[in-house]
């Protein structure tokens, strides 16, 4: 069977069933900072489970698009992967267990006619703070399960969720096929709370009618709508349907292996760099560029960890990942059309990391065996956190890239003093930034707060030239001047600096109000206003609106119309650190 046949099997399948079909959100999550990354189907209805909104569709069924890297180290082996498809099938308080547990049932062994001798279940055992699932027992046990056919898990194997620090979860069914699990079927039955979160705060739960179970010094309540959320991996399933022993032996992955011909035979290399480079395309094109925060960072390590693999098999072909990133797209165009649309897109950011981290891999490499040798004359086997943070910075290897390099030789790496390192190097290039007052303000006055302004504009406008992936990174503002800095991976182009000048002197010109509301925190982050990513903030916050143009949670002082802010001019586009740039500008009267 191929991967097009099954996908369209499961859709149409729970299409008869009444569900809605929707397309695959976005690899990066809307209105979710517990999560950089979609990990899982459930993730955009997060909101929808939690009773936080209103669901539009009772029943759902998705082939949702995901990104983990929790189990980076497995990738190669026969089922582990970071970039995966997902089907599953959603209920919002409309159907329960014995629903979801017989149809998919009759799915494996009527639609994919799966013999159901091969099928065996787990279920939830219970614990002190949750009791057994025996309601998943018995439908199973209806369904003419024997008792062997159906082992009691634990908590970290069949309780699920939730995503990020905070969400739905609740105990779990998984079905096996020859001892190899492929459909997870989650019973969203609690709301786990996170004291330091504000996706539900203290008030909320108080009014929420509900006992709170205290459990391992996390809190579970009750949700008032059950809802059901299955996960079946489509590789793992394409692959047990086609009897191949490994996710990589299907339709997925056969041109990516042919297409990386090596006289070094590493096969766990090969998967690697076919996994990873198909991860890399599919986060570029929904908008993800390689850079050493966030997502960008997950991004970067993954193409500089194929690279690093290219460089094992000794493949030193000029254009072997754009060779390999034709290859994804034309696997999965007609699926993701996003991907021919965004191709030259693709093509650049994978050609840019390349060349970038290409040039400094070899001497890197060559650095890390000085290090190494030189530990084994001294009989030591830790790399302190100097030599760690030396390859990090002057050779561009991502901490886990040396920390693969040094558990290959059997080595340990001191984590600790890399952090402390970076800290260092952190206050050294803030050295003079240490008068800072609300909004990065040295002093507070009349020049001051126009510029203040001004940066919210600037932020704008930043987003509407160059993209929404610019975030703020950092502010600086006296009265002679205003300094901004932005995640984005290149110098700006005369022509894109004079853009965005342009658009905020036009909205200096349209005059429009400056006027704010006081909000929870995260209906601001719900309604679209920016927050700056490292602060923290308090559970009410105050959100500047500048017309319709900009939103942003933010404490002010602000000026009362744009018409009070004179001319906007960029004096100085640098770089301040890797991936993140800095504008420095003034007004003039």
């Amino acid at each position: 069977m191929f991967s097009y046949e099954l996908r369209t099997k499961f859709l149409n399948f729970f299409k008869q069933k009444d569900h809605k079909i929707l397309p695959s959100f976005s690899l990066i999550p809307r209105d979710d900072p517990s999560v950089l990354l979609t990990t899982a189907g459930m993730q955009q209805f997060k909101g929808w489970f939690s009773g936080i909104e209103t669901p539009k569709y009772l029943r759902v069924a998705t082939c949702q698009k995901c990104v983990r890297t929790s189990d980076i180290e497995e990738v190669g082996d026969k089922t582990h992967l970071t970039f995966f498809e997902m089907l599953g099938n959603f209920s919002f308080g409309n159907y329960w267990k014995k629903e979801a547990i017989t149809w998919s049932l009759e799915f494996l062994t009527k639609e994919l006619k799966i013999n159901r001798k091969r099928i065996s279940a787990t279920i939830f055992r219970g614990d002190k703070g949750v009791s057994r699932d025996n309601e998943s027992y018995k439908i199973l046990k209806n369904l003419n399960f024997d008792d062997d056919e159906i082992k009691e898990r634990n908590r970290q194997d069949n309780f699920w969720g939730p995503t990020g620090s905070e969400g739905p979860c609740g105990p779990t069914v998984e079905f096996y096929v020859d001892e190899v699990e492929v459909w997870n079927l989650v019973f969203n039955e609690y709301y786990k709370t996170n004291p330091k979160s504000q996706i539900l705060n203290s008030k909320q739960i108080q009014n929420s009618k509900f006992k709170i179970q205290k459990l391992r010094n996390k809190s579970l309540i009750p949700l008032k709508q059950k809802g059901v959320d299955t996960g079946m991996g489509l590789e793992r399933v394409l692959a047990i349907l086609n009897n191949k022993k490994s996710v990589y032996e299907t339709d997925l992955f056969e041109s990516l292996i042919f297409n990386l011909k090596s006289k070094i035979l590493n096969l766990k290399s090969i998967r690697i760099i076919c996994d990873h480079v198909k991860a890399a395309v599919f986060l570029i094109s929904d908008g993800v560029v390689p850079l050493n925060i966030e997502q960008g960072y997950v991004l970067r390590r993954l193409i500089r960890r194929a690279i690093r693999h290219l460089y094992l098999l000794d493949i030193k072909k000029e254009n072997i990942l754009l060779e390999l990133a034709k290859n994804v797209i034309e696997i999965y165009q007609k699926i993701y059309s996003e991907l021919s649309q965004n191709k030259n897109k693709i093509f650049k950011e994978l050609n840019k990391e390349q060349e970038k981290f290409g040039k400094t891999l070899g001497r890197g490499l060559r650095e890390f065996e000085k290090i190494y040798k030189s530990l084994i004359i001294n009989h030591q086997s830790l790399i302190n956190g100097v030599a760690v943070f030396h390859l990090y910075d002057t050779y561009g290897f991502p901490l886990e890239l040396t920390r693969e390099l040094a558990n290959e030789k059997n080595m340990k790496i001191d984590e600790a003093g890399f952090w402390q390192e970076f800290k260092r190097h952190q206050q050294i290039s803030r050295a003079g930034m240490t008068k800072k007052f609300k909004g990065g303000l040295a002093e507070q006055n009349l020049k001051t707060t126009k510029l203040h302004t001004a940066t919210h504009l600037l932020h704008q406008a930043l987003r509407q030239i160059l993209g929404n992936h610019i975030k703020q990174m950092g502010s600086n503002i006296t009265s002679e001047r205003l300094r901004f800095d932005f995640s984005h991976p290149k110098k700006l182009t005369f022509d894109e600096i004079k853009k965005v000048e342009n658009l905020v002197n036009q909205k200096i010109k349209e005059k429009l109000k400056v006027d704010f509301s006081e909000m929870p925190y995260q209906k601001a982050i719900k309604e679209g206003a920016f927050a700056f990513f490292k602060e923290k903030y308090p559970e009410v916050v105050r959100v500047y609106n500048i017309g319709n143009f900009s939103k942003e949670i933010c404490r002010g002082p602000h000026v009362k119309t744009t018409s009070e802010l004179g001319h906007f001019k960029i004096t100085k586009e640098e770089s301040s650190s890797a991936g993140v740039r800095r504008i420095k500008a003034v007004i003039e009267q």
